[in-house]
C-alpha cells in the first residue's frame, strides 16, 4: 500500500503537512483530531475555521495567541456582546485576521451560540453529525474534503444563525476535533481519539 507519511527525526509518521514546521508538528501530535466536548473550546475552534477560509492554518495557527487576546479567549457570552468600538478594535489589530465579515460571523456566531443554549448547545449539535463510519486514508488524495455529514452541520448551523459554515469548512472542523478520524492510517496519531476504535 501506498502511503504518504513522512518519518520525522524522532521516528513517528506524520502526514507531509506536519512534518516540517515545529509549530504544526506540535499542533498535530498534541491537539488536532482530539475530541472538543466543551462550548467555548468548540466556539473557539469553529471560529479559527472560519478565519482560516482561503489562508493557510500555520497562519492562523501563529495568530492563535492573538485571536484569543482579541476575542476574549473566545468566551462566547462575552463576544456576544461585543459592539462596533470592539469591531474598530479588531479591525485595527494587526494580530489576527482583519476580515470584516469574518470578524462579525465571529460576533453573530458568539450569539447564536448562546442562543442555542435552549435546545442543547452547540456542542450537542455538531457532535449529533458523527458519521456511522470515519474515513481511512492511506493518502493525502484519499482525504474528503467535504461529507455528506458536514454538508448537513453545514445546513443546521445556518439554519439558526450561524455564518461562515459551509461543508468544507464544517468538515475541517469535524476533523479537527474528532468527530471524524482522517489521521493517514500509518500515521502515529491514528485512532489516538478515543472516539474512533482503530480496526485492521
Amino acid at each position: 500500500m501506498v502511503s504518504d507519511v513522512v518519518i520525522g527525526d524522532d521516528g513517528l509518521a506524520r502526514p507531509a503537512w506536519a512534518a516540517v514546521d515545529p509549530l504544526l508538528r506540535e499542533y498535530y501530535d498534541t491537539e488536532w483530531g482530539m475530541p472538543v466536548r466543551d462550548e467555548r473550546g468548540l466556539f473557539e475552534r469553529l471560529s479559527l475555521e472560519a478565519f482560516q477560509s482561503g489562508l493557510s492554518w500555520a497562519t492562523i495557527l501563529r495568530k492563535r495567541p492573538a485571536f484569543r487576546a482579541a476575542f476574549r479567549d473566545f468566551d462566547p457570552d462575552v463576544v456576544a456582546a461585543f459592539d462596533d468600538d470592539d469591531r474598530a478594535r479588531l479591525m485595527a489589530d494587526a494580530g489576527i485576521v482583519r476580515n470584516r465579515l469574518k470578524v462579525d460571523a465571529t460576533v453573530a456566531n458568539a450569539r447564536a451560540t448562546v442562543a442555542l443554549r435552549e435546545a442543547g448547545g452547540l456542542v450537542d449539535l455538531v457532535w449529533s453529525f458523527r458519521p456511522a463510519e470515519t474515513p481511512r486514508p492511506a493518502t493525502a488524495a484519499e482525504v474528503p474534503t467535504t461529507s455528506p455529514e458536514s454538508v448537513a452541520l453545514s445546513r443546521a448551523l445556518k439554519a439558526v444563525g450561524f455564518r461562515f459554515v459551509g461543508p468544507t469548512t464544517m468538515h475541517a472542523l469535524m476533523e479537527a476535533t474528532g468527530i471524524v478520524d482522517t489521521h493517514l492510517v500509518d500515521s502515529h496519531r491514528r485512532g489516538s481519539s478515543g472516539v474512533w476504535a482503530e480496526t485492521p
